[in-house]
């Protein structure tokens, strides 16, 4: 995990030095690609300390629903996996 967040944080440093001096750019899709499979963390680091693509839509609204999307995910293979049936249930009196 924490190779996958150091390399989303140094690909947006390189995007961003790549987009000051005009040269070729990493695609937002290899951003966020990498963001997804456990990145996300570096890559809010990055985007902070470099102030890049803070304000670039829908970029930034996809960047940020990244752990929406993973606890859905969870939701999802927790509620699959009969997990939930599994809890002892708690009675609130």
């Amino acid at each position: 995990m924490a190779f996958v967040n150091g390399l989303a944080f140094m690909m947006f440093r390189i995007d961003k030095e790549r987009a000051i001096q005009g040269e070729w750019r990493i695609s937002e899709t290899t951003l966020l690609t990498l963001a997804f499979f456990g990145g996300w963390l570096g890559a809010k680091a990055a985007q902070r300390r470099f102030r890049h693509k803070t304000r670039k839509e829908p970029f930034r609204t996809m960047l940020n629903a990244i752990p929406v999307l993973w606890l859905l995910l969870a939701i999802a293979w927790a509620h699959e996996t009969h997990l939930f049936d599994k809890l002892p249930m708690v009675a609130y009196q």
